[in-house]
């Protein structure tokens, strides 16, 4: 009798190979392999409703066969790749984030800090929320929600453990305390100049995973 094959396993090794193959693509050409890794995640934003949970855990794997980036200096594209709350509420989550905050991703020193990309167009949105605060006006754009960087052990505790790179807007004083200091982003390398993150939120001390998204970089 043939042995039964796992469909969790099959599910999740599926991804981590491809990974693997773009990843020794890579080393002959890194920015196809970038090209690929990032229309890769565009795929899985966009896909259909009954392939949320396959794509949910693709992600999962993916995240978890990868380690922190190097070196990530500069500006990236961001991407809200999914809500991992409510499947029927993701494609309205995604929908109202590029009408009402439009994130256009993050911009990181060589000094372990950053901060968030956010399109001119959210300023009034942002106004209603936080009445206070103040986006920076630069050369390149708004930036808004500073933070800093280190790479210590995951807190998602639904993930295995590993180390990620840490974004941690709690430790900026001039951030909202309304939501933004709550979030902690976590993120990991998926291939050189692509990156994929977790985005944990804090709800009475502890971090529940409740979204996925990604970077490449720009510059």
């Amino acid at each position: 009798m043939a042995p039964t094959e796992d469909p969790t396993t099959t599910t999740t090794s599926a991804p981590a190979d491809r990974l693997e193959d773009l990843r020794a693509l890579s080393k002959k050409d890194p920015t196809e392999a970038s090209s690929q890794a990032w229309a890769w995640l565009k795929d899985m934003r966009d896909s259909e409703l009954r392939e949320y949970d396959k794509a949910a855990a693709a992600l999962e794997s993916m995240f978890r066969a990868s380690s922190p980036p190097r070196k990530l200096e500069g500006q990236t594209e961001g991407l809200l790749v999914m809500t991992t709350t409510m499947p029927i509420l993701d494609r309205t989550v995604t929908a109202v984030t590029d009408l009402w905050m439009p994130w256009e991703g993050k911009r990181f020193d060589a000094e372990g800090k950053g901060a968030n990309r956010i399109a001119s167009r959210a300023s009034m949105p942002l106004r209603l929320l936080w009445p206070l605060y103040s986006m920076t006006q630069t050369e390149d754009g708004k930036l808004a929600f500073d933070f800093t960087t280190h790479v210590e052990a995951s807190r998602d505790k639904e993930g295995g453990e590993q180390d990620v790179l840490v974004i941690d807007y709690k430790s900026v004083e001039t951030n909202p305390r309304l939501l933004i200091r709550s979030v902690r982003d976590e993120l990991v390398e998926l291939v050189p100049g692509v990156y994929l993150g977790k985005i944990l939120f804090r709800v009475s001390g502890r971090y529940h995973k409740i979204g996925f998204f990604a970077l490449h970089n720009l510059d």
